[in-house]
């Protein structure tokens, strides 16, 4: 992510609102191209079913289905996302270029092999029928490659080929929606899904062109990556645990009163899954910021203090150093969740007239439903910001404790709040995300007090030679790939 902060500086160097917008517009389809994407597909999705003359119960069936499989693909991914940015960052700072692409396609397959075991077994006795199932599935796979991508795309900062991609994937999306659903009445479902898939198909190919156009085909191990994930576990749980907090309050709701069984394993909340979806956005405020802001102006110091353990600086130095990169941090740190604050409290003033405006008719339970997670999802912002500094500092176990605290917060809490009136539905998450803050913020505190010892009292003596279940794994797929390319 530094990288990409660094880059974008130079386009914020350039004067003019234009520089400007497109700069910002960068940055939010950089950081939240993928998720952004999904809410702008619900949302058109919505609109198309209205527009088609569907009933209540098909539109809530294909907004099942999309949600299922963004958040299973989203679950898959998760615990491999940060592990393989750590190893790209790794193999771009040792200059191997040529272990990367490799690395995209044997984490992909890996990614692709688990998730579509588990998820046709759950497309088996969902419900769906063979069509709908069949475009879930391809739908699911493209959502892996697409994922998984992001975490190389970060590294090619060809911003106007990433912005591209998500815009040909959204135009085509509705395009080809429009007609079919025009075409074919009778099959609205089916058609929209078929667009979705066209749609996000075109986004892989995009992407892959992009990927195979900066990174070399080489003949290293496509699974050497596990290494990485062995050595760095709590980086890959704390990945899994970020996406399981974020999301596990809205499964859990679809089995709450609010919830309904729209068809076969198919369940919904309609009544707090849209506003859940609207107060999502709020969180790209902090996103943007993190990158365009805190980054770009406390990488500086950052890189600037660290240097000066390896240029041998004196003692003086490093502490001055020190103490200007926390200020800068400090400073960033509350820039952002004063924006994050101003735009919660925007989001939640002008929510009822967009509310009223968009063809949505959710109820006043649904309007409360949308400021209790306005406020949680910026507050999770914010606390997210936090362990992501934390890992700027190398602090996994830290980031690893807050993500599984706001995890198990999330959890609890939400099934908790069942046991009250329906009103309370969302304050789960929302004590759960202050948590999560509360702990972000002790644990980046604490370190920071004793940044000199983790740097340079914490590093072990002698390098270790682990060999553990995922090394084993490396091994395993390694061998297996190398007697089937000799028996062909």
């Amino acid at each position: 992510m530094a990288g990409i902060g660094f880059e974008l500086k130079k386009l914020f160097d350039k004067k003019g609102i234009l520089n400007s917008v497109k700069a910002y517009s960068y940055a939010t389809v950089i950081c939240s191209g993928p998720m952004l994407l999904g809410v702008i597909l619900l949302l058109g999705i919505m609109f198309l079913c209205g527009r088609a003359g569907v009933g209540m119960q098909t539109r809530e069936l294909l907004i099942c289905m999309i949600t299922y499989t963004l958040l299973a693909s989203i679950l898959v991914t998760s615990l491999f996302s940060m592990v393989i940015t750590r190893f790209t960052a790794d193999m771009l700072y040792e200059e191997k270029k040529s272990a990367v692409l490799p690395s995209f396609w044997g984490s992909t397959a890996l990614m692709m092999t688990i998730g579509s075991l588990l998820w046709g077994i759950f497309l088996i006795f969902s419900g769906a029928n063979l069509m709908c199932a069949f475009l879930m599935f391809i739908f699911f796979n493209e959502m892996i490659i697409v994922w998984n991508a992001m975490s190389y795309l970060t590294a090619i900062k060809d911003y106007k080929g990433i912005f591209l991609s998500y815009l040909a994937a959204i135009l085509v999306t509705f395009i080809l929606g429009f007609v079919l659903t025009f075409l074919f009445k009778a099959y609205v479902i089916e058609m929209l899904l078929l667009s979705i898939t066209v749609g996000y198909g075109v986004m892989v190919i995009w992407n892959l062109t992009l990927l195979h156009k900066y990174f070399p085909k080489s003949d290293v191990g496509a699974f050497v990556f596990l290494d990485w994930l062995e050595d760095y576990l709590y980086l890959a749980l704390a990945g899994f645990f970020i996406n399981l907090g974020m999301f596990i309050h809205l499964v859990i709701m679809w089995f709450s009163q609010v919830g309904v069984r729209v068809h076969g394993l198919f369940f919904g909340a309609p009544e707090h899954d849209v506003p859940a979806l609207l107060a999502f956005l709020t969180t790209l405020i902090t996103t943007v910021n993190f990158v365009v802001s805190v980054e770009v102006n406390f990488y500086g110091k950052y890189r600037n203090h660290y240097s000066l353990y390896n240029d041998k600086g004196t003692i003086k130095d490093i502490l001055q150093a020190e103490k200007e990169m926390l200020d800068t941090l400090k400073t960033e740190m509350l820039y952002t969740a004063i924006k994050q604050l101003l735009c919660t409290a925007f989001f939640i003033a002008a929510g009822g007239f967009v509310m009223d405006v968009l063809p949505l008719g959710l109820s006043e339970m649904a309007r409360g439903y949308f400021r209790t997670l306005c406020v949680g999802y910026g507050i999770y912002a914010v606390a997210n910001m936090t362990m992501l500094i934390l890992l700027y500092f190398t602090d996994y176990k830290g980031a690893f404790i807050a993500s599984g605290i706001f995890a198990a917060g999330s959890t609890v809490l939400s099934l908790i709040s069942l046991l009250f009136p329906r009103v309370y539905y969302g304050f789960g998450f929302l004590i759960a995300s202050i948590i999560f803050l509360a702990v972000a913020i002790i644990r980046l505190d604490y370190f920071t007090k004793r940044l000199p010892y983790y740097i340079l009292a914490v590093q072990p003596l002698v390098s270790e030679d682990k060999s553990g279940t995922f090394r084993k794994m490396k091994v395993f797929l390694e061998d297996t790939l190398e007697v089937e390319n000799i028996e062909k």
